[in-house]
């Protein structure tokens, strides 16, 4: 079991229960999974931006990513639909806590200039996500073996019914919010 989730079980869980004012312990609002996601850039013009990416992906999240295809054809970018253009990953359990942990820890102060994270990126329900311009603030990727520079989206979807209960969560677990922004 990772630390964090062993932190949240014993200690977060009845903190976020008294500061929420909730009085049934399973409505308390818990991470259920982290979705890490990319755009491969040129996916269609070379395959091998797709295979590079992929083992890119791979080393981020320790997990094999699924292929994600284009939904609609779309003339303007040259693109048909059913044509190989992305790639996801959905963490759960222990290795989505220690994902987040590494997150938390290790990639958010390598990030240039961070002053925290913006507290407007909640979609209504209590779900965060979190855009990274380049993969390259993650450990695994050494930046002087790069020759293309992606970008990827992190979602955090919990089972907060609002905004303020995510945000409650992620603050709890160690998410650095900016400082001075209303919720």
């Amino acid at each position: 079991m990772s630390i964090l989730k062993k932190q949240y079980q014993e200690k977060l869980a009845k903190e976020l229960q008294k500061k929420l004012g909730i009085t049934n312990v399973m409505a308390v609002p818990r991470l259920s999974k982290i979705v890490v996601n990319m755009g491969v850039r040129d996916a269609i013009a070379d395959k091998k931006n797709m295979e590079k990416a992929t083992s890119m992906m791979e080393q981020i999240v320790g997990q094999k990513p699924k292929i994600t295809k284009a939904k609609k054809s779309i003339a303007s970018f040259k693109l048909r639909e059913g044509e190989k253009i992305g790639l996801a990953v959905t963490l759960r359990g222990d290795r989505m806590y220690e994902f987040f942990n590494k997150l938390v820890s290790v990639v958010l102060p390598r990030v240039r200039d961070f002053r925290g994270i913006k507290a407007t990126s909640f979609d209504g329900r209590g779900n965060y996500t979190l855009g990274f311009p380049e993969h390259t603030v993650f450990p695994e990727i050494d930046p002087g073996k790069v020759d293309r520079i992606q970008g990827l989206e992190i979602v955090m979807v919990t089972t907060a019914r609002d905004n303020k209960e995510g945000h409650a969560l992620l603050e709890a677990l160690g998410l650095p919010f900016e400082k001075g922004v209303a919720k």
